[in-house]
């Protein structure tokens, strides 16, 4: 699957060298970069791309322009996924992207980059509709969620949080059994036990899914710190 990409970076240094990654890569057809909101939106409704790739921080205020952006496309042009980047672990800024669904969407820090493989896979995740979420930004979600005694993900056993982890990274059953070490029918006996401590059994199948991330992502969306304003 050839993936066509638009890609946004207020940054000269960082948008030429990742331009060129994305280039020198088979799966990837870049159509045009960006540097701000408005050049990124023209270029989408331009190209139509399969999905887009963007710095989370953009002029003129540098700090929820790629947020900002990336729903407004996924309104707008809803065939299109959005991959947002980000310098650091930012989990309520990634709950904000997240909260109104997660199909089509992906937040992954920037130190992906230069893992190709990664990046391709989380770029055809979100072309595709799924969702990609950075592996740090869920252990920096699980970290805070061990500190709530309210949450809803206190009922779940080690095991069922490590499996909810992989699922809210995006990763399917056979990449989460062969990330744990399990085999796919434990990995699905595992999230049937979080759907109904989640009480989603009622839900559709994909559904579930989705509710679990969003879930996961509620129970540990409260108030945090931000980093030093910069892409």
């Amino acid at each position: 699957m050839t993936v066509r990409v638009v890609f946004a970076d207020d940054s000269y240094l960082v948008r030429e060298g990742v331009a060129g990654l994305l280039e020198a890569t088979p799966e990837i057809e870049l159509l045009a970069t960006a540097t701000n909101p408005v050049e990124l939106h023209a270029a989408v409704a331009e190209h139509r791309p399969d999905a887009v790739l963007t710095d989370i921080r953009m002029p003129p205020t540098f700090t929820t322009e790629g947020i900002d952006a990336a729903k407004r496309i996924r309104t707008e042009f809803p065939e299109t996924g959005v991959l947002v980047l980000s310098q650091y672990i930012e989990d309520d800024y990634a709950f904000d992207l997240l909260s109104d669904g997660v199909e089509g969407l992906g937040y992954l820090l920037k130190e992906r980059v230069s893992q190709v493989d990664e990046l391709i896979a989380a770029l055809q995740a979100v072309a595709r509709g799924g969702s990609a979420l950075d592996p740090k930004v869920v252990e920096g979600l699980m970290a805070r969620k061990s500190s709530q005694e309210s949450s809803p993900l206190l009922g779940l056993t080690e095991r069922e949080r490590e499996v909810l982890q992989e699922l809210a990274s995006g990763r399917s059953n056979a990449a989460t059994a062969k990330a744990l070490f399990m085999s796919e029918r434990a990995v699905e006996k595992h999230i049937s036990s979080v759907f109904q401590k989640l009480d989603l059994v009622h839900e559709s199948d994909v559904n579930r899914r989705v509710m679990a991330v969003l879930v996961f992502l509620e129970a540990t969306g409260g108030a945090g710190t931000h980093p030093p304003t910069g892409g």
